[in-house]
């Protein structure tokens, strides 16, 4: 015999049990939430900092509302401001906190340059790898050319990076290849500064040029070893538009 037909009750309640099962997406104020709750954690000074902004805004347009003879019309109008400021704080401490804690782990460059926007193609791969020491080389090409940048200590990466250099020179002899070795240390390049070293650079290719250089770079062949374990960089990455509620 065939399978009767499930009631109305009975299927409006399966129906609801899947929809339960179903994972619901964030809501902008469970993020807020959330990345406030991650910054007080990692920074409790951080509070302090967004009050002194939101009143502090709030307080400029009262005093300017004052002097113009409209105290409660501007007043109502800082309020937004303040809080826009007040969040702006968040979200930088915030990222702060995020790349302090992916810093070390392998991969954290990468993850460092997902922030990166149109204009450049990053290798989700390490072009070079030191097994022995798990040192990498990640490379990028945009409107800077190309760069390669670096994880480990300075003076036994730059090896690695300078062998990868002179392979990317034989295949594009005509386009600037820079180094950028990741760190705190002199010479290095925070991971918190890492996309805006790489969008400051000065235009020395244009769209077509970028894809054709990343199209001759990947026909280079070869098989690179997988980032060790560790860090899943398009997990890890500081998620901008989360800091900023956006």
């Amino acid at each position: 015999m065939g399978r009767e037909p499930d009631t109305y009750p009975a299927a409006m309640a399966r129906t609801r049990s899947e929809k339960d099962a179903t994972p619901k997406k964030q809501g902008r104020i469970a993020q807020l939430r959330a990345v406030f709750t991650m910054t007080r954690q990692g920074d409790p000074k951080a509070i302090w900092w967004m009050l002194l902004a939101g009143l502090g805004t709030v307080a400029v347009a009262f005093g300017i509302g004052a002097l113009v003879g409209h105290p409660v019309y501007l007043t109502v109008l800082g309020i937004p401001l303040g809080i826009m400021a007040a969040l702006v704080i968040m979200a930088r401490r915030a990222e702060k906190i995020a790349y302090a804690r992916i810093a070390g782990q392998p991969g954290a460059s990468l993850a460092a340059m997902q922030n990166l926007r149109r204009g450049w193609n990053v290798e989700q791969q390490p072009v070079a790898v030191d097994p022995r020491t798990q040192d990498m080389v990640f490379r990028a090409v945009g409107r800077g050319g190309v760069v390669l940048v670096t994880e480990g200590p300075l003076p036994r990466v730059s090896r690695l990076a300078e062998q990868e250099r002179k392979r990317i020179v034989r295949v594009v002899p005509n386009v600037p290849v820079t180094v950028l070795y990741t760190g705190d240390g002199e010479g290095q390049v925070e991971l918190r500064r890492l996309s805006g070293t790489l969008m400051r650079m000065k235009t020395v290719l244009n769209k077509g040029e970028v894809s054709e250089v990343s199209k001759r770079l990947r026909a280079l062949g070869g098989v690179r070893p997988p980032i060790p374990k560790g860090i899943d960089p398009l997990r890890a990455r500081p998620d901008r538009k989360l800091t900023r509620g956006r």
